[in-house]
């Protein structure tokens, strides 16, 4: 819904028949794990994010991270004191 994309549609994208991501969403068939790893990357989540359903911008979350890994110790811990006075 958030990529405002059709069961139709997300399936042609994937390379697959019409009704294969309606197959899925209704219980009546499961992807292989390579398709599995697919969907992920179609929704730019890794497979953690699938299923802890928590992260609603996994995106921005991810160029967090990778802009935190130049940062010094001292720099990150003020970074995650910044985060919990936000979070609190």
């Amino acid at each position: 819904m958030e990529r405002n994309v059709s069961e139709y549609q997300m399936s042609l994208e994937l390379g697959q028949n019409k009704n294969y991501i309606q197959g899925i969403s209704s219980g009546k068939a499961l992807p292989s794990m390579r398709q599995f790893l697919n969907i992920c990357d179609y929704f730019e989540i890794t497979p953690m994010q699938f299923f802890d359903g928590d992260s609603t911008q996994p995106q921005l979350i991810r160029k967090a991270i990778e802009d935190m890994k130049g940062l010094s110790d001292n720099d990150l811990l003020l970074l995650l004191n910044i985060i919990r006075r936000l979070h609190d």
